[in-house]
């Protein structure tokens, strides 16, 4: 059984007529009877009877009618949806990213993508910078969104976001109303940091920043997500250096303050590997590079 037997037993159980039906079909009747004679032979069952003067279905052929344009339409369907997929706009995309994305024009960009491209189903996972890095290369996420400058040669990037640290206090905290401060001013205070092996570049880099300013910051909790330090601030616990798109989470019983000098910049790059070429991918790189900061 073909395709084009279920298309020819259609027509012709629509038009009840082999001349109409040829015609409709742009062919001649007698190409057109083999076709419907294959068919039954297929099917093991007479599906017409005919006569000088009408054909009519038969029970079987009457049976057959719902489920011949039913694998007409799945056939269509198959074909649409391996054009939309080939075309990339349909499919599906895991990425990682960080908890900071979130204040960092992640759900932008993710708003104006599935707007674009509806029929692409897009899977998040939170990982740190380390663990999409493994991902990236286990081809387990498409593209992912890190803070490290610790890129694999066989990785692309697009810099998304460049952001100054700053000082995230209790509400209650003594300089939590000051315009700026002196990152000597937290010296001997209890850090929280996000531990380093979750972000060894986030971890190092806040040693260097205090060591810098004159003193070795006092460690006393290491969190796993963003979230948790400023929740920890929030409570009292300690203090921390977060980058200042977390003053969007508006935690109640967190302050935050900026310094009064300039540090390294806390840089988020979306990467993916460069061999990986299909259209899905090639479309969500050209939404990242629309909200990127020119180079």
């Amino acid at each position: 059984m073909e395709f084009r037997h279920l298309r020819y037993f259609l027509v012709l159980a629509e038009e009840l007529h082999f001349g109409r039906a040829a015609r409709r079909l742009s062919i001649s009747q007698p190409p057109l009877s083999l076709n419907i004679q294959q068919l039954e032979a297929s099917v093991g069952a007479k599906l017409f009877t005919r006569n000088s003067k009408a054909v009519q279905l038969t029970a079987a052929g009457l049976a057959f009618v719902p489920a011949a344009r039913a694998l007409i339409d799945q056939a269509a369907q198959a074909a649409s949806h391996a054009r939309d997929v080939g075309q990339g706009m349909a499919g599906s995309l895991a990425i990682g990213f960080s908890g900071t994305m979130l204040y960092s024009g992640l759900p932008n960009i993710l708003e104006r993508f599935q707007a674009e491209h509806p029929l692409l189903r897009l899977t998040l996972k939170e990982l740190s910078s380390s663990e999409q890095l493994i991902e990236l290369a286990h081809d387990r996420l498409d593209l992912g969104f890190v803070h490290t400058t610790r890129v694999p040669p066989e990785l692309s990037q697009i810099l998304v976001s460049s952001q100054a640290f700053v000082c995230c206090l209790p509400a209650g905290h003594a300089l939590a109303r000051k315009r700026s401060l002196s990152l000597k001013q937290l010296h001997g205070e209890a850090f929280a940091v996000v531990s380093r092996a979750v972000s060894p570049d986030y971890h190092e880099r806040i040693l260097a920043i205090c060591t810098e300013a004159g003193f070795y910051p006092e460690i006393r909790y290491e969190l796993r997500h963003w979230l948790s330090v400023v929740s920890l601030v929030s409570q009292g616990m300690g203090v921390a250096l977060v980058p200042a798109a977390l003053r969007q989470s508006a935690m109640a019983g967190a302050a935050f303050v900026p310094l009064d000098a300039a540090t390294t910049p806390y840089d988020t790059h979306c990467l993916w590997k460069t061999a990986r070429d299909h259209q899905s991918l090639a479309a969500f790189v050209k939404a990242v590079r629309a909200i990127a900061p020119p180079v």
